[in-house]
């Protein structure tokens, strides 16, 4: 995309880590998957069988993934301009790609119920699957061993392709709402009544159906300088501080006991302790931007970026309960005792500064229901968009003519590439229909 929009940025390649207690491995290659492996037998001597039958699961997504992603997007390929190209490498790529889909579609079973063929461990099954959202689907789930080695970012930090765009689209002649709320939309003053009662039958559609998972996320500013993060792990760090396994904080252990109306129980207390439990057992993505771009942050100081799967609803009911600020600061505090307690000794003593963003925070900023970070959630059944990659063309479509589509709402699972690519059918669709 910015190939053809003629928009020069530059990306820096970012290592991950994988880490379980006092363990982490860093994963470079293909072969980190064997290191990976060995991480888990180590952690778990008495399940080395298991581990080796679900690295070899990740191995097949792995080889699927190396089909999908072999060459770059079609979509975005001038093929007309390169009819060479459309001979010797998109034609033979198609057929890979129709050979591997439908053993790709053999996989939409939720990786949590996939796994469980492979051990009865639930442990060990937690800990590879808890950093995924509720019911991924398997696929997707064991396809980020091949997308940790493709991770790239900006030079000058994320706001770098945002800022980049913006710039595009101004020097264009477009123009940039900010600050603007969509209030309603009134589906009254379409003169097309089928348009009118298929927007009617979409609204229905949605009733009761929510969006996917959310984060809690701690910004540092610290006193450490970045080598002291770079001796422990690389730049994207994904942490899990037990073997316990999340299994052991199962957020139903909340469920409301009394005859007073809600979800979850009204007990402080309650929610206190099963919070801390969360914190000590969650699975962390850390992000240190100073080990990919050093001018990020200055000479012997650092910024880490701490995110944790959270749900919104236990958020809003804290909300409700009127000490939602308080439980904000118990969730900070909860992150720096853990993981100055186990991978980064001292952690609490560098602080320079420190805020944090919840649920509620990406919903109120965002608007996207639930605080959700990428669509609607897996465990919506059926998914209120469309969910089979060959079918994606149709994922910009909606109810009101001459009206497209784009973004994570469009089809799932979706993300930014998602979200950049439904931008590029929707944009192509537009020029068509102006001709």
């Amino acid at each position: 995309m910015l190939r053809q929009l003629g928009i020069d940025i530059e990306f820096l390649p970012s290592t991950v880590s994988i880490g379980i207690g006092a363990e982490v491995v860093r994963v470079s290659t293909e072969d980190s998957l064997a290191e990976y492996q060995a991480l888990l037998g180590r952690q778990f001597p008495g399940n080395r069988e298991d581990v080796a039958r679900i690295i070899g699961e990740v191995r097949r997504v792995m080889g699927y993934m190396d089909v999908l992603y072999g060459i770059d997007n079609p979509l975005f390929l001038d093929l007309k301009s390169d009819p060479k190209y459309l001979l010797k490498t998109i034609l033979p790529w198609m057929l890979k790609y129709a050979l591997t889909m439908p053993k790709i579609a053999r996989l939409a079973l939720p990786v949590d119920e996939y796994l469980a063929r492979f051990s009865d461990n639930q442990a060990l099954l937690d800990i590879i699957e808890q950093h995924f959202f509720q019911k991924t689907p398997t696929f997707f789930a064991l396809s980020y061993f091949s997308l940790y080695l493709d991770y790239l970012y900006p030079r000058g930090g994320t706001g770098t392709l945002p800022r980049k765009m913006g710039e595009y689209i101004i020097a264009a002649g477009g123009q940039i709402r900010c600050e603007v709320q969509i209030a309603g939309v009134d589906l009254g003053s379409l003169p097309d009544g089928k348009a009118r009662r298929n927007a009617e039958a979409r609204k229905a559609s949605l009733s009761g159906k929510k969006g996917g998972d959310s984060v809690f996320t701690l910004y540092l500013a610290l006193n450490i300088d970045k080598s002291y993060f770079s001796q422990i792990a690389s730049a994207h760090f994904f942490y899990t501080p037990s073997r316990t396994g999340l299994s052991a904080a199962d957020i139903r252990e909340l469920a409301n006991d009394g005859p007073a109306e809600g979800r979850y129980t009204r007990d402080k207390a309650r929610i206190i302790a099963w919070t801390r439990r969360y914190f000590e057992l969650t699975t962390y993505e850390i992000s240190c931007p100073a080990l990919r771009d050093a001018s990020l942050a200055p000479e012997g100081q650092t910024g880490l970026i701490v995110s944790t799967l959270m749900e919104h609803s236990i958020h809003a009911h804290v909300r409700e309960l009127g000490w939602h600020e308080e439980y904000q600061a118990l969730c900070r505090d909860c992150i720096l005792e853990v993981l100055g307690s186990t991978i980064f000794p001292g952690l609490k003593d560098s602080l320079i500064d420190l805020f944090s963003s919840t649920p509620l925070s990406l919903e109120r900023i965002t608007g996207n229901s639930d605080g959700a970070i990428t669509g609607w959630a897996f465990t919506n059944d059926p998914l209120p968009a469309v969910n089979r990659l060959p079918a994606v063309a149709r994922s910009i479509r909606t109810p009101f003519p001459d009206v497209y589509q784009a973004g994570q709402w469009t089809f799932s699972p979706s993300g930014l590439p998602i979200s950049i690519l439904t931008g590029k059918l929707a944009a192509d669709r537009a020029l068509k229909d102006l001709g």
